[in-house]
């Protein structure tokens, strides 16, 4: 076992069970020196104190193990960039207070994103309507960072899914003839087609609606998210409780969210889904024509394969349209972009629009030394009729390198050749890569070097330490 200083999680463990350092000391046969150091990260735990506190607290030892801090230290760069740039944070001191407190971490990120969106909302309400950046923290954002908290994944939704597919024989080729038994044996609800809507509701007649230009399988989506509502109400309503009061927008989305979860996980019941995806090697193309489901409803449910004692890879799941604006984006690893600044133009999710139908792969390097393999197709979806405009987006699906082996998308690729990756960042505001000429705007918070004598590759020449690096580049 290497070294481990877990300081902070000890004490707000002992803080969070009322006990003193003297009473704990009592308990696990230590001295209060000794405990004192432990929690002031002078000495590092040591198995036969580690094991002690797990009985003492009946917590996991992977509670005091070193947390992955990649995504927190993102979020504290995101929101507190200005601090950075200006000289009075280090990256040095986002890395401890993400390692060593992040608690404290993710309150200084809230803050951090409040004072931006009132400034927002603040030069809006003067009419200075110019090049604002968009911060404000909105119902949408806010459910995606509920399941950005969870890893994309929410176990108690997860395990009552399957044990409701189980119960009621859904089996792959007949899940829409399942579902409908269910929903009208179970809950007197009819079925019936046409419309505009794509489905609708009425709690009055018990009908379920459903559009005739929806496929089978996105028949079964639907009908399957209607049962989370009948089956499950009160497990949603609990679990979106923590997202705001009765009533409000972020609430009632979150009760959508996570409906659409448990469809999810209902139409792809999690151990045949995942036992599929490991013998496919990942490969989303079968796996959408093995359960018969559509590409992005596959790479969203390969991303919340998280469930302990058998996870999948651990995935995350953006969907972009073309102008960038990136309207779904879950996570169960530490793969982050900016809420600032768009995403970055060299992500291979826009080359999926040039090349529709296809899947493109991409070896990603992140400024912080992390490589990722990505994966990116465009889908597009049509209403039905001639000149009747619909829907193209990019659907990427990514994981950390060192899992890659596993995709059968790793094929042919040298994973060990650290130069084949493309340099992309966190989006051009907030991104570390000053040379990229890519660039679309200056990072935030980063004097620019602009002499009218010269010009450079680099749209934004920044200036650096010492002076004149930047006019190099």
């Amino acid at each position: 076992m290497g070294k481990t200083f877990a300081g902070a999680r000890l004490r707000r463990l002992r803080e969070d069970r009322g006990l003193s350092q003297a009473a704990l000391a009592r308990l696990i046969e230590l001295s209060p020196s000794y405990l004192n150091q432990l929690e002031h990260d002078a000495r590092p735990l040591t198995v036969p104190v580690l094991l002690r506190l797990t009985e003492a607290f009946g917590v996991d030892a992977g509670y005091f193990a070193p947390p992955d801090t990649a995504r927190l230290t993102a979020d504290l760069r995101d929101a507190l960039g200005e601090e950075l740039t200006a000289g009075r944070l280090t990256p040095g001191d986002l890395d401890d207070l993400a390692a060593r407190l992040p608690a404290v971490a993710r309150v200084l990120t809230d803050l951090g994103r409040g004072r931006r969106a009132a400034a927002e909302q603040l030069a809006l309400l003067v009419g200075e309507r110019g090049p604002t950046v968009d911060t404000a923290r909105t119902p949408h954002e806010q459910v995606r960072e509920f399941f950005y908290r969870r890893r994309n994944y929410v176990h108690e939704l997860d395990l009552a899914a399957e044990e409701l597919a189980i119960a009621i024989g859904l089996r792959r080729g007949g899940v829409r003839t399942v579902l409908a038994e269910r929903l009208a044996t179970g809950h007197h609800v009819r079925l019936a087609t046409g419309g505009e809507r794509l489905h609708a509701y009425d709690p009055g007649t018990r009908v379920l609606r459903l559009s005739d230009r929806l496929r089978p399988g996105q028949q079964a989506f639907r009908m399957a998210t209607q049962l989370a509502y009948l089956e499950h109400d009160g497990l949603l309503g609990e679990l979106a409780a923590q997202e705001g009061p009765e009533g409000s927008a972020a609430r009632a989305l979150t009760r959508i969210g996570l409906a659409n979860y448990f469809a999810a996980a209902l139409v792809l019941p999690y151990r045949a889904f995942h036992a599929e995806a490991e013998a496919a090697r990942y490969d989303i193309e079968h796996l959408a024509d093995h359960f018969g489901l559509g590409y992005e409803t596959v790479c969203h449910r390969l991303s919340t394969l998280q469930r302990p004692g058998l996870r999948g890879v651990p995935f995350s799941f953006v969907r972009v349209d073309r102008a960038g604006n990136v309207s779904k984006r879950q996570s169960a690893t530490d793969f982050h972009f900016s809420r600032t600044g768009g995403t970055c133009p060299l992500w291979n999710v826009y080359e999926t629009f040039a090349a529709p139908g296809r899947v493109h792969v991409q070896v990603a390097g992140m400024p912080d030394g992390r490589r990722y393999l990505w994966t990116a197709r465009a889908v597009t979806r049509s209403p039905g009729g001639w000149g009747r405009p619909g829907k193209t987006f990019a659907i990427g699906l990514g994981c950390e390198l060192r899992h890659a082996h596993r995709l059968v998308y790793s094929a042919g690729l040298d994973l060990g050749d650290e130069g084949a990756a493309t340099p992309i960042g966190l989006g051009c505001k907030v991104c570390e890569r000053p040379a990229c000429p890519q660039r679309s705007a200056p990072a935030v918070g980063v004097p620019l070097v602009i002499d009218e004598h010269t010009s450079t590759f680099v749209p934004y020449p920044a200036r650096a330490e010492p002076e004149g690096r930047a006019a190099d580049a």
